[in-house]
Order: C-alpha cells, then sequence, then structure tokens
C-alpha cells in the first residue's frame, strides 16, 4: 500500500461528457464542480485520473489531510464566509 496521496479536484461539469468519464468521476467521489477527494497514489487510480484528465485537477496531497476510509474521523475546517460587496 503506498503511503503517497493525491489530492484531486473536479474543474468540469460532468454535463455532455461520456457517460463512461461521468461514471469515472462518480466513481473517483467527485459529485460536481469544484470538489475534492484525496485518494492513495494507485495504478487503479491513476489509471481512473488518466481516462478523465480534462475534467479533473491532480496534486499531491499533504501528509495532514483527511482520510479516504469511511467514517473516519473529520479535521476541523474552518468555515467559508462570501463576502459580498454593494
Amino acid at each position: 500500500m503506498s503511503s503517497r496521496k493525491l489530492k484531486v479536484t473536479q474543474t468540469r461539469s460532468a454535463i455532455g461528457l461520456k457517460p463512461g468519464h461521468v461514471r469515472t468521476l462518480e466513481a473517483l467521489g467527485l459529485r460536481r464542480i469544484r470538489a475534492t477527494v484525496v485518494h492513495a497514489d494507485t495504478p487503479v487510480i491513476r489509471g481512473m485520473l488518466a481516462r478523465v484528465p480534462y475534467a479533473v485537477h491532480v496534486e499531491p496531497a499533504d501528509h495532514h489531510e483527511g482520510s479516504t476510509r469511511p467514517g473516519a474521523p473529520k479535521t476541523a475546517k474552518t468555515p467559508k464566509t462570501k463576502e459580498r460587496s454593494a
């Protein structure tokens, strides 16, 4: 098992993509634009990313980021606030 992690962010809408590419994004855990998931750097994940390189942005994840296991404790995040100008 690889200790390296990849942070994957969806950068393009799945609307209009081939059905197989949509299923690949869903299998990666990406549901909407700007959604980010962390996966182990394995050949299986690399193959999935190679199938949809135009729809995702991939970068190495820090070792302090959350786990990909379901039910794993999540780290506290700062709330996002939107400031609107009048």
